[in-house]
């Protein structure tokens, strides 16, 4: 072993020996830290940490305050009462669960458009001006999905006391407590999807009982006809139609 070592080594060495070296001027780069000497400088510095600390949790908070949480969570619900394992795949139902979130919050981002990106754009206001009118459309549609009763509870925890205005609340108690009632709603109608094939299961179960097959599992029975029934039904159609009506 040591003496194919020693001859690859050798041979490594000759293949380099012999590559011509090539005369190209190959740039260098170089990053270095300087002491601040103006206070733009240091100003200019904590801006840009801001917006790369932003930039990398922006996934989510755009999706923590859509109609994400919802989406995706029911879809999932539909995919395990079926009973069909990684069927959609998990990248489908998430990729379905994103164009339907940009499908039903198009009216708010319009609205953010219109009122902060486009005047911002065009320099009619600054950079602050725009961030609060983006703001307000965002936190007027959670608002709008919002049970009173997760917002009061995210309120008393935070020990603030209980606002009369919805301007007076923080967007930092807001968003828990929107996703707390997304959460709610979600699992309501992932019980209203369960009950169809919780009752096939039950008459499979049955039937196989009765005629003494009780080692068959009856989700290999009951599979079929759950496809069947979502599909004569237009499963998805329903699914999807009370998703979007359930945010109007």
């Amino acid at each position: 072993m040591k003496i194919i070592s020693n001859g690859l080594l050798i041979a490594f060495l000759w293949l380099l020996s012999a590559i011509p070296v090539l005369a190209i001027d190959i740039p260098t780069i170089s990053m270095g830290v300087k002491n601040a000497t103006t206070t733009g400088e240091v100003s200019t510095a904590i801006q840009i940490l801001l917006v790369l600390t932003v930039l990398s949790v922006a996934p989510a908070i755009l999706l923590m305050t859509t109609a994400f949480v919802r989406v995706v969570v029911v879809l999932s619900f539909v995919r395990q009462a079926m009973g069909t394992q990684q069927m959609p795949p998990n990248q489908v139902i998430v990729g379905l669960s994103l164009f339907l979130t940009f499908f039903i919050m198009a009216p708010v981002y319009n609205v953010v458009n219109e009122q902060a990106v486009q005047p911002y754009l065009s320099g009619k206001i600054d950079q602050t001006q725009a961030l609060d009118l983006a703001v307000e459309p965002v936190r007027d549609f959670m608002f709008a999905q919002t049970r009173e009763v997760d917002l009061a509870l995210l309120v008393d925890i935070s020990g603030e006391q209980q606002p009369e205005e919805q301007k007076n609340i923080a967007t930092t108690t807001l968003i828990p407590a929107f996703m707390l009632s997304e959460l709610n709603r979600a699992f309501q109608m992932g019980f209203m999807i369960y009950i169809p094939f919780l009752v096939i299961d039950m008459i499979v179960a049955s039937v196989l009982m009765s005629m003494g097959m009780m080692m068959l599992p009856p989700p290999i029975i009951s599979l079929p006809f759950k496809l069947l029934l979502f599909v004569l039904v237009d499963g998805w159609g329903l699914v999807v139609g009370a998703l979007v009506k359930s945010f109007s």
